[in-house]
């Protein structure tokens, strides 16, 4: 190691001026660990970033492989409402006047049971029999999703009556000539009525589909389930917030099975 010392200027003044340069290399020490040490964090900083990143995009591409895949594997009653009653029965309901008129016409067989409401624009649903006996519970959550999917939900009602007929009782055919709208049928005869309330929950059943409808049917065919009932949110709202709840489907396949007006959840 050399020194150079100034002969000009005593031992005590070189001293003096070999420690200021030291202190003066010292700071600059100082400055260069805290530029590595911010250096390091934005590179730690920008190594998370990319790293959550590429999480999202694997999930987002997870998410898309998981609905082309449902996509690819839907059953030909999904483009209606739909749900499995409690007993195992598949519901069929219109989603308006196009499907109305396709349940009744191509979907509904001798020994299914439909229902309806005396409301204006209610929906027709219709319990598929499958040749067996249509117990009390599945008329029951027939009945309850007719209400639900009809104008009471955003009514606000508590509770509603839908009635349901056999379908010979269901006709396109008037007394008078009279001409009947799309989606619209004339019931003759006596509608057996059942009274209901409004309990409603969304579901992710066992193949990983978004399922909707009466309490009781979701909860018998998924494990967690999360009830509804007539509020302020917006479905489209309610939706993101279902979707993060139960972390499957997509606000689309939520929004699907919502009933029509505005929502908000009341247990989880």
């Amino acid at each position: 190691m050399q020194i150079s010392l100034n002969f000009t200027k005593s031992v005590p003044e070189n001293a003096a001026l070999y420690y200021e340069k030291a202190k003066k290399a010292k700071k600059k020490m100082e400055g260069a660990k805290k530029a590595i040490e911010i250096s390091r964090q934005k590179l730690a900083a920008e190594l998370l970033n990319q790293q959550k990143q590429q999480k999202e995009t694997e999930k987002k591409q997870v998410e898309r492989e998981q609905l082309i895949l449902r996509q690819s594997k839907k059953q030909w009653y999904e483009k209606f409402h739909w749900f499995f009653s409690s007993e195992g029965f598949l519901i069929l309901g219109g989603r308006d006047a196009i499907t109305n008129e396709l349940i009744i016409k191509k979907h509904t067989d001798p020994k299914d049971i439909i229902f309806h409401t005396d409301l204006q624009g209610s929906p027709f649903f219709v319990v598929k029999s499958e040749g067996k006996e249509i117990g009390e519970r599945t008329r029951i959550e027939a009945a309850a999703a007719t209400a639900i999917y009809s104008r009471a939900w955003k009514l606000g009602f508590d509770n509603a009556k839908a009635g349901w007929v056999t379908p010979e009782q269901v006709t396109k055919t008037t007394k008078h000539g009279e001409y009947i709208t799309r989606g619209a049928f004339v019931i003759n005869g006596k509608m057996h009525y059942i009274e209901h309330d409004m309990r409603f929950a969304v579901g992710v059943d066992r193949e990983g589909r978004i399922i909707g409808g009466p309490y009781l049917a979701v909860q018998a065919h998924s494990e967690k389930i999360i009830e509804i009932t007539q509020g302020d949110q917006k479905p489209s709202d309610l939706a993101k917030q279902l979707r993060a709840l139960l972390k499957a489907g997509t606000p689309d396949e939520f929004i699907r099975v919502l009933p029509s007006g505005n929502c908000k959840i009341i247990r989880i």
